[in-house]
């Protein structure tokens, strides 16, 4: 497999194509050089045998004269003499030479050929010679596989009549031989040609496959991430311009996948930090990406991957609605397994659109209203208790003011019973909007603290004074205790007061006869003041704990209104606390008594009144 790929390489096609170029040149060179030098050979041999046959036809001429043949007187003689001339200057040649009579018989040939001597010579070529055609010429191949030259000329007396034949038949050893060689040599050259012409292609392909083998790997590298690399660039030719657009582009691709990343941790850091939830699905309904906000509301440790039906609780028809729609949500109500805590999610569902390919995802925000929800469910509440609250003493002014004025008056001590009923219903009036005004300056952080030096212990024994009456009614015992390491604190003393007020006044009201109050003062670890109000009274229900600050808020609401509370004390108290910068709790156990305990941060100098 590895042999396989190093032949299918840039490198190696490149040397076999270098290889296959100079081989093809080398072969049409030597075919052309070959058959024009075998040409030339031929014909020169050619040319030298039809010059042999000519001088042998000018002097066997002279020899056969037609009054010497004719008569026969000497014939024998110059037969044997004309031998010896062919022999004498043609020996040579290695040919085979005849001459011929009139009638095709040979007169004379070389010493190789004597047998033939008076033999008549019936070829072709010679009746040809003997019709005076000159230069006659066949090439022929023996018996051995031999290739020979056959060369025939007239023999012409002066007076240009045919006296006989010269006959030449010549091997055209040398010939073949000299083209062998000639193909050896070329054979030998285009070997050493193709080992020069590899090792120069190895080297060429190298100088070009080199700078490609770096863009490779450079390629490679910047594929796993790594851009630190840079390709070499070695020439100034096109690999070398192609190796700097390649480390240009490195470069703006390391610098636009650093952008990419800072702006992916910036969105990252945005929606990790974001207070909304917010989550993202593709086209199938298939959550992608979420937040940890998003997981918090929702109440589960992963969503990717699960489908936003399921996440989000809604059927898929109503997540088709609300994407498609524009300014709808869907209100979701959370709850956690032991049903202890309940939250609303508000869930706004956007269509990601894709241009050409439509809609190919959903944004979905999580919003927490669970506060909000909390809020408005106070106002209403807050508008119905205020309502009530007003209309139960107006209806009673009304009736009571009615009742006056059908007689009433005329007896002297039912309208003065009556007028006292209107005067107490408009003193609780009075007090409930002195309340609500009073708690909407809070709300509004309107009411100003006036902070000044106070001594707790005697703040703790004015307030257990100015009960003292209502106690001894009741025949309440009231108990100061105060810390030896408490010494004075920077407080509004008004405000502080009045919280305390309220807390006596409530103990007095849900306490017993022969009932004990409590108020204390301790210094924290943290130098912070704990102030306790503690009663021995009939206490709280555990299910009114969690709402007993709400604004008109009343564990037996007949029996409050029947004191004359408004509902809005513990409220008031809580505000001024938390104007103080500190908190209020309260701990209650039914038929022991309750504990309400408030802190303040000490501080340490005298601050500027606010």
């Amino acid at each position: 497999m590895k042999g396989r790929r190093w032949f299918s390489t840039i490198q190696v096609k490149l040397i076999a194509i270098y290889m296959l170029l100079v081989l093809i040149s080398i072969q049409l060179i030597a075919v052309y050089f070959v058959s024009t030098v075998k040409s030339s050979l031929t014909d020169s041999f050619t040319n030298s045998l039809n010059d042999q046959a000519r001088a042998l036809a000018v002097l066997a001429a002279d020899k056969l004269t037609e009054g010497t043949l004719a008569s026969g007187s000497g014939a024998e003689g110059d037969a044997i003499s004309l031998s010896d001339y062919v022999n004498s200057l043609f020996s040579r040649t290695g040919a085979e030479l005849q001459v011929l009579d009139t009638s095709g018989r040979v007169l004379a040939t070389s010493d190789a050929y004597s047998a033939l001597i008076g033999k008549k010579n019936t070829s072709l070529m010679v009746s040809q010679a003997l019709q005076g055609i000159p230069d006659n010429e066949q090439d022929i191949l023996d018996d051995d596989n031999v290739r020979k030259k056959i060369i025939t000329q007239p023999i012409k007396s002066p007076d240009n009549r045919v006296i006989g034949a010269v006959y030449i038949v010549a091997q055209m050893t040398e010939i073949n031989a000299t083209v062998d060689r000639v193909n050896q040599i070329f054979v030998s050259g285009t070997l050493i040609a193709l080992g020069l012409t590899g090792v120069l292609g190895i080297i060429l392909a190298h100088t070009i496959t080199s700078p490609i083998k770096g863009l490779t790997r450079q390629a490679e590298a910047v594929a796993e991430g790594r851009f630190d690399q840079h390709v070499p660039v070695l020439a100034d030719d096109e690999i070398g311009r192609l190796s700097e657009a390649f480390n240009e582009m490195t470069q703006r691709l390391r610098e636009a996948l650093s952008v990419n990343e800072e702006e992916n941790d910036k969105l990252q850091s945005v929606l990790s930090n974001m207070s909304d939830g917010v989550m993202a699905a593709d086209e199938h309904g298939t959550v992608m990406v979420s937040n940890r906000r998003a997981l918090e509301l929702l109440g589960v440790e992963e969503c990717e991957g699960c489908p936003l039906t399921d996440v989000l609780e809604l059927p898929q028809e109503r997540l088709e609605a609300l994407r498609g729609s524009r300014g709808l949500a869907a209100v979701l109500v959370k709850e956690s397994p032991d049903r202890e805590e309940r939250w609303v999610l508000r869930v706004t569902l956007s269509p990601i659109h894709r241009r050409g390919h439509g809609i190919t995802g959903t944004i979905a925000l999580l919003q927490d209203i669970t506060e909000q929800e909390k809020l408005d469910q106070s106002r209403r509440e807050f508008v119905a208790n205020v309502s009530h609250e007003l209309r139960t003493p107006l209806t009673t002014i009304r009736s009571y003011a009615e009742a006056l004025d059908d007689g009433a008056l005329g007896e002297p001590e039912l309208a003065g019973r009556f007028v006292g009923v209107i005067r107490n219903e408009t003193e609780r009036m009075i007090r409930l909007v002195t309340d609500l005004l009073h708690l909407s300056r809070l709300d509004s952080q309107q009411s100003t603290l006036r902070r000044r030096d106070t001594d707790v212990e005697e703040m703790l024994e004015e307030v257990a004074d100015r009960f003292s009456v209502q106690m001894r009614k009741k025949a309440i015992r009231a108990v100061v205790g105060v810390d030896k390491r408490v010494g004075k604190a920077i407080l509004d003393r008004d405000q502080i007061d009045q919280v305390l007020d309220n807390l006596v006044s409530n103990a007095i009201k849900y306490t017993l006869e022969g009932g004990r109050i409590e108020l204390s003062a301790r210094l924290q670890d943290n130098d912070a003041l704990a102030v306790s109000v503690k009663d021995s009274g009939i206490g709280i229900p555990k299910r009114d704990l969690s709402r007993i600050f709400d604004r008109f808020y009343r564990v037996d609401k007949a029996r409050s209104r029947e004191m004359g509370g408004t509902g809005l004390g513990l409220s008031i108290a809580r505000e001024m606390i938390k104007a103080h910068g500190g908190t209020i709790t309260l701990e209650s156990e039914p038929d022991v008594g309750t504990t309400v305990t408030f802190i303040l941060p000490q501080l340490q100098e005298k601050g500027e009144q606010s």
